[in-house]
């Protein structure tokens, strides 16, 4: 499914509490502007913030699920493909909209691949980064998702 194009019935479709997060979008003969600002758009107050580009072609990023922290992703140019799973259901979604971004809630994995050239990702996180609240082992996620069922 394609953000830019993706339908009511499809958003339901996501695993994991994961949904749709749209931003406005500006446009006029200057050009288009799209923002984020606190208590808007974002189910979270944002305490990280960081971008993802030149991505060589055939890697994936991410890749991992959080313990604790829920992000925000979105497409800022080009476009990729995001897989997220909650151990029970999965889905993939090509990012290709900047205006259209998904929220990966803690406890769902999420990897990133098909990375178009020139693409530039950019990631919104209620926490700081901490490498201790990462599980970087899908055999471990599945095992700790199966362990709170």
């Amino acid at each position: 499914m394609s953000m830019g194009k993706m339908s009511d019935e499809k958003k339901t479709r996501l695993p994991g509490g994961c949904r749709l997060v749209e931003v406005p979008e500006i446009r006029d003969a200057r050009g288009s502007l799209s923002f984020l600002q606190g208590g808007a758009g974002v189910p979270f107050t944002i305490e990280r913030v960081f971008w993802i580009w030149d991505v060589p072609q055939g890697q994936t990023r991410g890749g991992h699920a959080h313990r604790t922290c829920d992000e925000v992703v979105f497409p800022l140019s080009g476009a990729f493909t995001m897989h997220v799973d909650d151990g029970a259901a999965q889905a993939d979604v090509v990012m290709d909209s900047p205006t259209c971004g998904i929220l990966v809630p803690a406890g769902v994995w999420c990897s990133l691949a098909d990375f178009h050239e020139g693409t530039v990702c950019l990631a919104v996180a209620s926490q700081p980064y901490d490498a201790s609240g990462y599980i970087n082992n899908h055999e471990d996620y599945i095992g700790e998702v199966k362990g709170k069922r």
